[in-house]
């Protein structure tokens, strides 16, 4: 009761205040009946759930330069690892030497010793210039649409002729 005065009071001061007159203020007063709800049986919860698309940005977006450029950064990262550790290991561990590896990769034809160095320098290049232009980010550079996409094209036109020139020698 000492809320519903108090709430009035104030009402007649803002009122007072301004323009609004005190008759035309409504006082919303709680409600003391109870609320009737209804829950929806666990299954159809269930089946609705499984009907919502997991991850709708893919359905309702047009794909941008930034999506693809942060997915293959996190990629050739991972590949990037996944070799260099598969490797370390393998060499560590004695399952091949360094003759073995080297005359192994001699013995190739010179087709597949471009390919194999245009596999490699592909994912590393790209990783290599696109932490440049996230450190660019990082120190501000980069941050709207115009010259977020002319660096985006810039990494992948780096990356092609760095590719190139790597699998070449």
């Amino acid at each position: 009761m000492a809320t519903t005065t108090l709430a009035r009071r104030q009402l007649l001061h803002l009122s007072a205040r301004s323009s609004v007159s005190a008759s035309s203020l409504i006082l919303l007063r709680p409600s003391s009946r109870p609320i009737q709800t209804t829950s929806a049986p666990p299954d159809h919860l269930s089946r609705l759930r499984l009907e919502r698309p997991i991850s709708p940005h893919f359905t309702i977006y047009q794909p941008q330069l930034t999506w693809y450029s942060s997915i293959f950064n996190r990629v050739t990262g991972v590949a990037l690892s996944t070799a260099l550790y598969g490797f370390s290991i393998g060499y560590l561990g004695g399952i091949w030497d360094a003759n073995t590896f080297i005359n192994l990769v001699a013995s190739f034809p010179e087709w597949l010793k471009v390919l194999g160095k245009g596999t490699v320098a592909l994912p590393f290049w790209f990783h290599t210039w696109n932490g440049f232009r996230h450190l660019g980010w990082d120190l501000g550079y980069f941050l709207n649409l115009k010259t977020s996409y002319t660096a985006g094209y810039t990494v992948i036109g780096l990356t092609a002729v760095t590719t190139v020139i790597t699998a070449l020698l």
